[in-house]
Parts: structure tokens; C-alpha cells; sequence
């Protein structure tokens, strides 16, 4: 895999930005009528060096998202002597799984009973389950990931059955927006079928959506989980290696 030069990252712009998310975070909370810390902040570090991960863990950022297994796989290697809780957000193959189930507490990206099982089974027996959240296609992208509306219900109900994974919630990117109003209107039937899965006995308290450009729409619509890449890191910089 090609790597990318550091020498150049600004950390503290990174530390000073992770600062203006929290605030953002905690002023939408406030304006929704929420509780401070009923939405937690997933820094994306996708591509993004070890010492900026490490830099943010010492501020008390422990939640981390990746979506490229090898690169990954790489960074949990280097920062093992942190408390890092690392979130899966890619798209997953199946010849990747047992390193996913090896070395990540969460998956959010799950759409398929094939994975699930596959996850469960090559889950380490020491480790506590695998936290996952179903990924929901709403439109119908071919681009993304995820399940369509219809077969959530069924797709929970089996993993529910699997011993080595806790089902924790619904995970969305929504489609391109001309207006905030159709964001809100996105998340929000999101918000609405993971209510109607809990009326029906399926126990979920988790709703992975929003990103950098969008959180305050998802905060108001309840989102519990933000993934935040950009706002925190800044833009790719060229030459820039993750380890």
C-alpha cells in the first residue's frame, strides 16, 4: 500500500478543530433539548498518521473510525498500548473479516447475514462481542453498502441469534442534498424504523449518522454516533503517511 509523508501534519490544527467539532456537537445537542453526551464523536482517521490518533486519544478521543482493513490493521498494531476503541465504517469483504473481528470493537457496516456469521465465528472467544450496527440503504445507491429498508427486520432477528455479536442500532450516509430540509427527512426515517424495530422487541440504542457537514441535522433527528473526518483532520495532504 502506497504511504504517505507526515512530516508536514499539523497536529495542533488537528487538536484545535477535534475542539470546534465538541462545541459544535454540544451546542446541537442543546438546541435539540438533549443531554450533553448523548452523541458521541467518531473521529474518521481513515488515512490520517498514527500521531494525530494519539495526539487526539491524549485529549480524551478514544472512538476511531476506519474503512481500509490493511491500513488499519497497521495503526491497532501501533497504538495497542492505547484504550482505543476502533470502529469498522468501509464496506466488507468477505475475505477480510477475521481481521475485522480481530481487531475491532465496533462494525457498522454490516448488510448481510454471510458477514455477520462470518464475523461471529471469527470473533476471538476472549474478546467481549463485536458491536454492530446494520448499514440501510434507503434509496437504493449501487454505490453504497448496506440493506434496503424492507430486510432490516428479518437481517436483525438472525443476528441477534449470534452469541459473539451485540446488535447495537442502524447505521446511513445519505445521499447528496440540495437542501438541509432533505437530510432531515432522511435521517429521520431512519430514526422512525429504528423506533419501529424496538417496539418490536429488537433492543437498539444506537443510530451511527451524520458527518462533518451535516451533524446538526442528525443531533435533531437523534443520532447517537457522528463520524467525523474532515472537520477534525483537515484535508489530505500530499505525501502524507499513516504510519
Amino acid at each position: 500500500m502506497k504511504k504517505l509523508n507526515s512530516s508536514s501534519y499539523k497536529i495542533e490544527g488537528t487538536k484545535k478543530r477535534l475542539k470546534e467539532v465538541q462545541v459544535r456537537v454540544n451546542s446541537a445537542l442543546l438546541a435539540a433539548g438533549r443531554k450533553p453526551g448523548e452523541t458521541s464523536i467518531l473521529a474518521v482517521s481513515k488515512k490520517k498518521p498514527v500521531a494525530a490518533i494519539e495526539s487526539l486519544y491524549k485529549m480524551g478521543q478514544i472512538d476511531f473510525g476506519e474503512n481500509v482493513i490493511q491500513e488499519a490493521s497497521r495503526k491497532v498494531s501501533a497504538l495497542k498500548h492505547l484504550n482505543i476503541n476502533w470502529h469498522f465504517i468501509g464496506q466488507i469483504q468477505s475475505n477480510k473479516t477475521r481481521e475485522i473481528a480481530e481487531n475491532f470493537q465496533w462494525v457498522h457496516t454490516v448488510d448481510r447475514i454471510k458477514i455477520a456469521k462470518r464475523l461471529n465465528n471469527q470473533r476471538p472467544h476472549q474478546a467481549p462481542p463485536l458491536q454492530i450496527c446494520i448499514q440501510v440503504n434507503q434509496k437504493g445507491e449501487s454505490q453504497k453498502g448496506g440493506i434496503e429498508p424492507s430486510g432490516v427486520k428479518s437481517l436483525a432477528y438472525e443476528i441477534m441469534e449470534l452469541p459473539r455479536l451485540h446488535l447495537r442500532g442502524l447505521m446511513t450516509i445519505p445521499p447528496l442534498a440540495k437542501a438541509p430540509e432533505e437530510t432531515a427527512t432522511f435521517f429521520s426515517l431512519l430514526e422512525e424504523q429504528l423506533n419501529r424495530l424496538k417496539e418490536e422487541g429488537i433492543p437498539m440504542d444506537t443510530l451511527s449518522m451524520g458527518m462533518s457537514s451535516d451533524l446538526e441535522t442528525a443531533i435533531l433527528n437523534n443520532s447517537t454516533i457522528v463520524r467525523i473526518g474532515k472537520a477534525i483532520f483537515g484535508p489530505r495532504l500530499q505525501n502524507e503517511k499513516y504510519i
